[in-house]
């Protein structure tokens, strides 16, 4: 008889821990803050530190005085809700009302207007402009994804990461090659790795 074959590797090291900023659009990145979610997910984004660490990496930047707590709750639930949405796109699953409802909620917030200024140097963006409230915040994340699905030729170009560990969402590249890896560097190397390790199993076996 057989071996059973070997389960996916799931031991958690720091860079399965690691932000990502690597996914192709806002709400992705988002998405991706939660890492190995078919095997055991990984929170990537679970205090105040990672939160102004994703916000920096995304270049959203909260106003001053912004809850931190507060804000992590509810970018988690719109990352879950995300998450349905943008997964029902590759699965064909039908997203909770919930998740849809919540997206569009967030959406309707306004967002602060950009503003410009003269000076005797000449014009400028006005100081602050890109300070957001929390629900300011929120509405950027949930209109790029309402951007996403409503926009055919992203559509098409979002994937999900071959590797059976990984599972990222992210979008393929407008041109060029398709990547069947969310990083040749991440999860390419792992799965020749894992190839090679096979190979070498069945010579020896041999």
């Amino acid at each position: 008889m057989g071996a059973a074959p070997q389960a996916p590797r799931t031991r958690v090291t720091a860079r399965a821990r690691d932000l990502r900023f690597d996914a192709g659009s806002l709400s992705l990145n988002l998405v991706a803050t939660v890492g190995r979610r078919p095997v055991g997910p990984v929170e990537r984004m679970g205090d105040a530190e990672r939160l102004a660490a994703w916000c920096s990496g995304v270049g959203l930047t909260p106003a001053p005085g912004y809850e931190a707590e507060a804000l992590l709750r509810s970018l988690h639930a719109l990352r879950d809700a995300a998450y349905d949405i943008a997964s029902s796109l590759l699965d064909g699953h039908r997203p909770s009302p919930a998740s849809v409802d919540l997206v569009n909620g967030l959406a309707a917030r306004e967002t602060p207007a950009v503003r410009l200024e003269l000076t005797p140097a000449g014009v400028r963006p006005a100081p602050g402009g890109d300070l957001l409230t929390e629900d300011a915040l929120l509405s950027v994340v949930a209109r790029d994804l309402i951007g996403l699905v409503s926009d055919a030729s992203r559509r098409e170009r979002l994937t999900m990461c071959a590797s059976a560990v990984c599972r990222m969402l992210y979008l393929n590249p407008a041109s060029g090659r398709a990547r069947q890896w969310c990083s040749m560097r991440r999860c390419g190397n792992n799965a020749k790795a894992a190839a090679h390790r096979r190979r070498r199993a069945a010579t020896a076996e041999g």
